[in-house]
């Protein structure tokens, strides 16, 4: 009975610091309005802040379900739908930040923008290939 408590208490609070985290991070980096500055979609905000709400939701409903779907073509679209967030999150992130220019500026490289770009792209790849193909089926034996 108290581990129960204990687990569901840690599970909890850690869904309550990813959120915070979330928040803070659409929020404080001023992800959102960019997103609207950079479409032009002004007219269409609060379908946009819903649409973001609704997403986070839903995908907090399905981590949480016991429920299993044998769908085979799902498993690939969700995977595909969840990298382009997660892309889109990341690339939102360095645009907000102007991480990459920033950096290649102070390392004297800007010439080699590209190329940097280029291996930061093939390294998701490849570490995601990784999981995805050896490491996962090995870990589930």
């Amino acid at each position: 009975m108290i581990a129960n408590l204990l687990a569901a208490f840690t599970g909890i609070s850690g869904g309550f610091a990813v959120g915070g985290g979330f928040v803070a991070f659409i929020s404080v980096l001023g992800v959102l309005p960019r997103v609207i500055l950079l479409t032009s979609q002004k007219s269409q905000i609060r379908i946009i802040e819903w649409a973001l709400i609704a997403g986070a939701l839903c995908g907090t409903g399905v981590l949480i379900s016991p429920v299993s779907v044998d769908i085979p073509f799902l498993v690939p679209a969700a995977g595909l739908f969840s990298g382009l967030f997660i892309g889109m999150m990341a690339a939102a992130l360095t645009e907000v930040l102007n991480v990459i220019p920033l950096i290649t500026r102070r390392l004297k490289i800007a010439g080699s923008l590209e190329i940097i770009i280029t291996a930061i792209i093939a390294g998701k790849v490849a570490g995601s290939l990784f999981y995805w193909l050896i490491f996962l089926p090995v870990w589930k034996g």
